[in-house]
């Protein structure tokens, strides 16, 4: 792992971080906050999942997370959305290829060689953060996003409930299946064989049997992508079928931008911290 930067805040480090990818094949880049801590303290992990044409920078230079992380002594972790690099196939639009990884194992040519999001994040990243980071405690995650991450976040939350003690996300896309970003990514990274899209949107998982306890849910009401692509009222009706406590908060007046992830990315720390201090 190289350090491409470190900077105090809080009393903490912002690092900024490369290393070389098996999952993906390429340099992926990530951003790690570390809050002020005792020597031999162990802290818990809150990842974020960042949305369409974003990389780890975004929420890092404006997310305003790193008070409420200080506040409440938690490891803030935010990868990049898709492999980078000149050899990694793309194709113009923002909404697939490059910054639109959609956090799924890729199966189909010429996707398959490089955009594997769900093993980088599921399994790699949290193994080197283990590895490099000896105050983070792998015992205690959470998992929180943004539009194309909050379905990172409710997906990979839903696929795994033993590893994750709470799940938010701020104007996710719930269903793929049923919003045109969610059937252009699915159809061309899984292929046309719609069953296989199911483990890749949070209201079908729910359907299948997913469980978690609760959730968490922020939506801007003046959100010019809310009725087309987001659609959260069928996130609100699996879980209502399926008894899932979920606290959908409709914001007047915000909409899609970080200007609306910066006001209540705060509160979500916060609730997060509760359950993961538990």
């Amino acid at each position: 792992m190289e350090t491409v930067s470190t900077n105090r805040a809080h009393g903490g480090t912002q690092g900024i971080y490369r290393h070389g990818s098996d999952a993906t094949g390429t340099n992926m880049t990530f951003s790690v906050y570390v809050p002020p801590h005792e020597e031999g303290a162990r802290l818990p992990v809150l990842w974020y999942l960042s949305g369409l044409t974003c990389t780890h920078a975004n929420v890092t230079e404006k997310g305003e997370f790193r008070e409420a992380c200080a506040k409440h002594g938690i490891i803030f972790v935010a990868p990049d959305t898709s492999p980078r690099g000149d050899d990694v196939p793309d194709e113009d639009g923002y909404d697939f290829g490059k910054g639109a990884g959609f956090y799924v194992d890729a199966t189909e040519k010429p996707w398959a060689a490089n955009y594997r999001m769900r093993s980088y994040v599921e399994e790699e990243l949290p193994t080197l953060i283990a590895a490099q980071f000896p105050m983070a405690d792998m015992t205690r995650q959470s998992i929180t996003g943004h539009s194309m991450g909050g379905h990172g976040a409710l997906t990979i939350g839903l696929r795994n409930p033993n590893r994750f003690r709470s799940i938010s996300a701020f104007a996710p896309v719930v269903s793929p299946i049923h919003c045109p970003w969610g059937e252009k990514a699915l159809g061309r990274y899984i292929g046309e064989d719609r069953a296989g899209w199911r483990q890749y949107d949070a209201c079908a998982l729910i359907e299948d049997g997913a469980r978690v306890k609760e959730l968490l849910v922020d939506q801007g009401d003046a959100d010019n992508f809310l009725e087309e692509q987001l659609n959260p009222d069928l996130l609100r009706d699996a879980c209502k079928r399926a008894g899932i406590d979920l606290t959908l908060r409709m914001q007047p007046g915000y909409d899609h931008s970080y200007y609306f992830i910066s006001t209540f990315l705060g509160e979500h720390v916060g609730w997060h911290a509760e359950r993961l201090k538990r």
